[in-house]
């Protein structure tokens, strides 16, 4: 790769043949980091602008493929692209880089905002901010289901199967992981059959990206390293948490939390949208972590902040130790509740990465593979929408009311129950976001204004 490409040779350039310099990779990452904010589409496609189109470390065919196989994981999609893009370029110290990066600032302000959340969540004015943070935070979320339907919702079969994983996972209860196989098979068949929409597009002309399209010495499969690789991952997710459970019991506060968001890393696909109605379910009814509402709360914190949006359940982590903190103080117990959250959430990340990475490379010109992850990636859009009705129930009725009818499970809104205020919000971040095209951070902190008037004239 020459200058003329925008890449200079380093001494700090990785062994495996790539022009990138680290030092350089580094202060990408950490810009990356720290202006992650929109969810993972704007967080997705930041990076597509920065290492596609200004630096050119990544083709276009070579991004997308990546994405989709991330789009396949369990756990934030974005950061787990970054790690991938970053473990292509540098090997396994890039991905950590770049991952780890990716996690630092969101996690630094996340638990700042639970200690000011925990300390004066209760003061008036702090709760009127957050009512108004709920109302833009369904605007959002909108948003974030149109754009990915716009990326990937191209044609009648994807729709088709992004409704059918709507009506999955909204009226017939389906796990989440059967509706991703259910799509993944489709996807896998239509592409052994030729069908058009699960055809895998590939750019017609590329320019000249410092990866290529060859695969890098270090990203072919060894069945050897990927034991090893794999026992070392596993061991530095799980043994905290199974040094917890032998010393403390299973029945410890902290026990709890290493084990249901270990369980929630393997079985949480799509991301925070798509496991934040299961998470929030078991926290407030299962263990009595946080009171009704008070997710929406968390989502708007990490909507606020840098970083994946299911930086959220530190914030859960965190109100779970603060609220059942045993011998230690409140705020620590929270602070120890929500990195240790935080750990398990994002630990097997990696693993998901420099285990499956490899392997993913030598079946990316797989055609069947790339058909099935079309599919899953059109089923996620359905799964989000889903959320997105799940929050607007939740952010503007009181009370919903769940009926089981003819095997459908049906969630209706007490219509008396209505909250004027919130709709009010919520219409105004709905013109903000869609009409007037207004970022996601202005919109956020004029409903956080809006919520604390409101809240001071004594509507909220």
């Amino acid at each position: 790769m020459t200058k003329s490409e925008g890449i200079e040779p380093s001494p700090l350039a990785p062994a495996s043949g790539q022009g990138v310099p680290l030092r350089e990779a580094i202060a990408v990452w950490a810009r990356i980091a720290l202006s992650s904010f929109g969810g993972p589409a704007g967080q997705i496609a930041m990076m597509h602008r920065v290492l596609v189109e200004e630096k050119r470390w990544v083709g276009e065919t070579r991004f997308l493929q990546a994405l989709n196989y991330c789009m396949l994981l369990p756990g934030p999609e974005a950061q787990q692209l970054a790690t991938y893009l970053g473990w292509l370029l540098h090997k396994t110290r890039g991905g950590l880089i770049a991952g780890i990066l990716f996690i630092l600032p969101g996690a630094a302000a996340i638990m700042a905002l639970s200690l000011i959340y925990a300390s004066f969540g209760h003061v008036g004015a702090v709760q009127g901010l957050f009512f108004g943070l709920k109302a833009a935070v369904l605007a959002i979320v909108l948003q974030a289901v149109l754009r990915l339907g716009q990326r990937t919702l191209k044609n009648t079969p994807t729709r088709a199967i992004a409704a059918a994983a709507f009506v999955a996972i909204f009226f017939l209860d389906l796990p989440f992981p059967l509706i991703v196989l259910g799509a993944g098979l489709i996807g896998f068949l239509g592409a052994r059959r030729n069908v058009a929409a699960f055809r895998a597009g590939q750019a017609q002309t590329e320019a000249p990206s410092a990866l290529g399209e060859a695969t890098p010495d270090h990203a072919k499969p060894s069945l050897t390293s990927s034991l090893k690789t794999a026992s070392l991952c596993l061991i530095l997710w799980l043994a905290p948490v199974a040094l917890l459970v032998a010393l403390r019991g299973r029945g410890d506060i902290y026990s709890q939390i290493g084990v249901f968001f270990s369980k929630m890393a393997v079985v949480g696909f799509g991301g925070a949208y798509a496991v934040l109605a299961y998470v929030a379910q078991a926290a407030v009814e299962t263990y009595g972590w946080l009171r009704p509402g008070e997710m929406l709360d968390g989502l708007g914190m990490a909507e606020t902040t840098p970083g994946p949006l299911i930086m959220v359940v530190q914030f859960v982590g965190f109100m779970g130790g603060y609220r059942h903190p045993g011998a230690l103080p409140p705020l620590l117990a929270g602070a120890f509740a929500g990195a240790l959250t935080t750990w398990v959430t994002f630990a097997p990340c990696f693993l998901w990465i420099f285990v499956g990475g490899p392997f993913i490379e030598k079946l990316r010109a797989n055609k069947a593979l790339g058909g099935a992850l079309i599919a899953i990636t059109a089923a996620v859009v359905g799964v989000i929408l889903n959320l997105a009705i799940w929050f607007a129930l939740h952010t503007l009725f009181g009370e919903i009311d769940r009926l089981d009818v003819a095997g459908l499970r049906l969630q209706l809104p007490v219509l008396q129950t209505l909250n004027l205020a919130s709709l009010a919000l919520t219409a105004s971040a709905m013109l903000a976001v869609f009409k007037f095209k207004l970022d996601m951070l202005p919109t956020l902190g004029l409903c956080a204004l809006g919520g604390l008037l409101l809240h001071l004239a004594g509507a909220a």
